[in-house]
């Protein structure tokens, strides 16, 4: 084997490596969506595992990309994604809150609907 020819197996095998790291990250957090009790514990799994995955899954794409363009726009996605998932999840969780959905604090009762109850 020449020198290329393992860059280009390296770079595949980096490449691979993290697109299957955000799979599983997006896996989780479906399972966190699933699984979880509340709106709230759901929209932090969702949020924080979506950040994830979209790590692994552009930069993984970004590192197979068969151009240095492609890789720039892949990156440049994945930039907006890292500012605009966060924030989308944390307007949504504050929506909900000030619409009057509380956090469950208890399992064996149910959370109070307004404030000081």
């Amino acid at each position: 084997m020449t020198l290329p020819d393992i860059f280009d197996l390296a770079r595949l095998v980096v490449g691979d490596v993290l697109i299957g790291i955000g799979g599983l990250a997006a896996l989780v957090g479906a399972l966190g969506l699933v699984r979880l009790p509340d709106f709230y514990t759901r929209a932090h799994a969702s949020g924080v595992t979506d950040t994830a995955g979209a790590i692994g899954i552009l930069v993984g794409l970004a590192v197979l990309s068969p151009d240095i363009l492609t890789a720039v726009k892949l990156l440049i996605v994945l930039i907006v994604a890292l500012f605009a998932s966060p924030a989308s999840c944390h307007a949504l969780a504050r929506a909900a809150f000030r619409s009057g959905l509380r956090p469950s604090l208890h399992e064996d009762r149910p959370p109070p609907a307004v404030p000081g109850e």
